[in-house]
């Protein structure tokens, strides 16, 4: 999470990112408008997972450090640097092992930042770079996606972009299909699909239909999509779209005052951050099973969940009590 970047981190990552993602976007969703999304409650309750978490961070900026996807080899998509001024993003992939010596530095040629956010179980890596490093935040975006030799950028072909433009990838499937999202020149943002084999752009799932202000975030082997989006009252819920159905759940966990799911994996598990005041916790999502709440002990009040596996394994990031932020892997 997959979070927005905001000048300093991805998928609305609160604090980090080259960019503060606008709020909307979007694959829209007409059954969101309409209020045809089903509310997520689960029946029956399922016991929560318990997890054993380990901190990993990049010893090139142990400062800052945000963990954004796991494939089911266990190798992890991030990056280190906040992105301020100074202080840019760079990204890497990291290893099982989880060592400094299992690091390994992928950024886009010739850029100054790079945020990698997702990769899938065939060798395919997707992110966005900047060309960018300034003061203000306010940084120019491309998607790409790596091949494992090449480097492809990934840049939607509106016609009327936002200045500086802005275009991000998200997550990736084992189909090589990408989920990302772009901002027009009114601040709008509109998701979008790639498919990295055919290099073909689409504005529309099979069962995605209308417009409406709607961020993907995540997309599993079976098509199925997670995201988040902001009604007219400026309110923020998730959603996960399953293809298969098809059928609109709407994500709200009780008594938060927003929802961002931010990945899911083969068998329908969302991870996401949910948000109560200031303070934000990390969540688990299934059909049957409901929501439970994910803190990492380093920092119980400002966990995010980012990404998942087959496993059910977990990334995300943490915010530590000296103001830190930390890369962490949570296993089942």
């Amino acid at each position: 999470m997959k979070h927005l970047a905001q000048p300093g981190g991805r998928r609305r990552r609160h604090q980090a990112g080259l960019f503060t993602v606008a709020a909307g976007s979007a694959l829209a969703i007409s059954a969101v408008l309409a209020g045809g999304g089903a509310p997520a409650q689960a029946a029956p309750r399922v016991p929560a997972v318990h997890y054993s978490f380990r901190t990993l961070n990049n010893a090139n900026d142990p400062t800052f450090n945000q963990l954004l996807g796991i494939n089911d080899s266990g190798i992890i998509a991030g990056y280190f640097g906040s992105g301020a001024q100074g202080h840019p993003n760079k990204g890497y992939t990291l290893l099982p092992g989880y060592h400094q010596s299992d690091y390994r530095n992928q950024n886009y040629p010739h850029s100054k930042q790079t945020q990698v956010t997702g990769l899938n179980n065939e060798g395919i890596e997707v992110g966005f770079f900047s060309t960018m490093n300034t003061k203000s935040g306010n940084n120019n975006n491309f998607g790409y996606y790596f091949d494992g030799r090449h480097f492809h950028k990934v840049d939607f072909p509106t016609s009327n972009p936002a200045s500086p433009p802005v275009d991000q990838l998200l997550g990736v499937n084992d189909q090589g299909i990408a989920v990302g999202f772009y901002i027009d020149a009114k601040g709008n943002s509109h998701g979008y699909l790639y498919n990295t084999r055919t290099h073909r752009y689409s504005t529309e799932n099979p069962h995605v239909t209308g417009e409406t202000s709607v961020t993907p975030t995540g997309i599993n082997d079976d098509n199925s999509v997670t995201g988040f989006f902001v009604n007219g009252k400026g309110e923020t819920h998730g959603f996960l779209l399953r293809s298969k159905s098809p059928h609109l759940f709407v994500l709200d966990v009780p008594g938060s005052d927003s929802t961002t799911p931010f990945g899911v994996n083969k068998a329908g598990e969302v991870v996401g951050v949910y948000t109560v005041g200031s303070k934000n916790f990390g969540f688990t999502w299934t059909r049957f099973g409901g929501y439970h709440t994910v803190k990492d002990p380093g920092g119980p009040d400002q966990t995010f969940v980012n990404g998942i596996n087959s496993a059910g394994d977990l990334v995300g990031f943490y915010v530590g009590g000296n103001g830190n932020t930390n890369g962490f892997r949570a296993k089942p």
